[in-house]
């Protein structure tokens, strides 16, 4: 099977050094496999949206000659393919409406048991929709970490698929999604590895073999924060992308020479996908980069 790997930004906010990290790492692995690197703006949630932050996000990814191929996927305009799968999960009883808050179940632990599982509610009452968790995943294989463990709680849990607002849940769209397109291995940032026991149960609730992942260690400002939209990282320099870009590549282990850190922007991508090795990656999944005050 041929490599399909993708970069899958919500358009919160311009990209900072710790997008570009997972930018560039997921498009180093899929090139190095002479396969494709898609790009998906995960616009699922417009109260948290930026107006134009998915035109700065695709304008920065040209600037450092992070080049998709084939046309850029909105997740806005698929509802359809995530309604139609509720859908049908709704009438075979996998999934069912549900009314507890989160307040409400915060006071129970943290973490839903099933409440309204038996009760029959219907959408008319301003209800979540949860899917009855029938394959959890209790660990996984990391392409860099090894095994990795989910808490057995979680991996338990029913969990929302469209909220009660309306809005459809992550890990369902970017399940489907994943599946439409013919990914066929995700990489992306360590704080997604909890969700990625759910986004593998729901590979086996749909009867499809799950993609492989890789999970990139996330970058640290100097106050041990990750490094966010919601934590105010500022957006990397379009106007001058090689000191952000030859930063992330330190990050993500390459030793690059003084010829490559004077090579064109076209030069550096092109070593970097030659060059490009999982091991060479660190092995903690949260770091503190030493040249923070330049490039976080």
């Amino acid at each position: 099977m041929s490599y399909i790997g993708r970069f899958a930004p919500s358009p919160s906010g311009p990209l900072h050094f710790g997008s570009l990290i997972a930018a560039l790492g997921s498009y180093f692995q899929a090139k190095a496999h002479q396969g494709q690197w898609l790009v998906r703006i995960e616009d699922l949630d417009p109260p948290r949206e930026m107006p134009g932050a998915a035109t700065l996000i695709l304008q920065t990814l040209e600037a450092y000659h992070l080049y998709w191929d084939g046309e850029v996927v909105y997740q806005s305009k698929r509802h359809e393919l995530y309604q139609s799968q509720i859908e049908r999960w709704l009438k075979s009883g996998q999934a069912y409406y549900c009314q507890c808050t989160r307040k409400q179940i915060k006071a129970l632990g943290g973490f839903y048991t099933g409440t309204c599982r038996d009760l029959g509610l219907t959408h008319q009452d301003q209800c979540a929709i949860r899917l009855c968790m029938t394959q959890p995943v209790y660990q996984f294989d990391d392409k860099r970490h090894g095994k990795l463990t989910i808490p057995t709680s979680l991996a338990n849990e029913d969990f929302i698929i469209k909220r009660r607002d309306g809005l459809f849940a992550y890990n369902l769209a970017v399940v489907l999604d994943d599946i439409d397109q013919g990914v066929t291995e995700v990489v992306r940032g360590a704080d997604l590895i909890e969700p990625t026991g759910r986004q593998i149960s729901l590979y086996k609730m749909l009867d499809r073999t799950p993609v492989n992942y890789l999970h990139l260690p996330l970058a640290l400002d100097t106050n041990g924060h990750k490094l966010s939209k919601q934590n105010h990282a500022k957006a990397v320099n379009n106007d001058n992308p090689k000191p952000a870009l030859l930063d992330a590549m330190q990050f993500l282990g390459f030793d690059t020479t003084e010829e490559i850190r004077r090579s064109s922007i076209d030069e550096i991508i092109e070593w970097g996908v030659q060059n490009w090795h999982v091991t060479q990656l660190p092995s903690s999944t949260e770091i503190t980069p030493l040249f923070s005050n330049r490039s976080l």
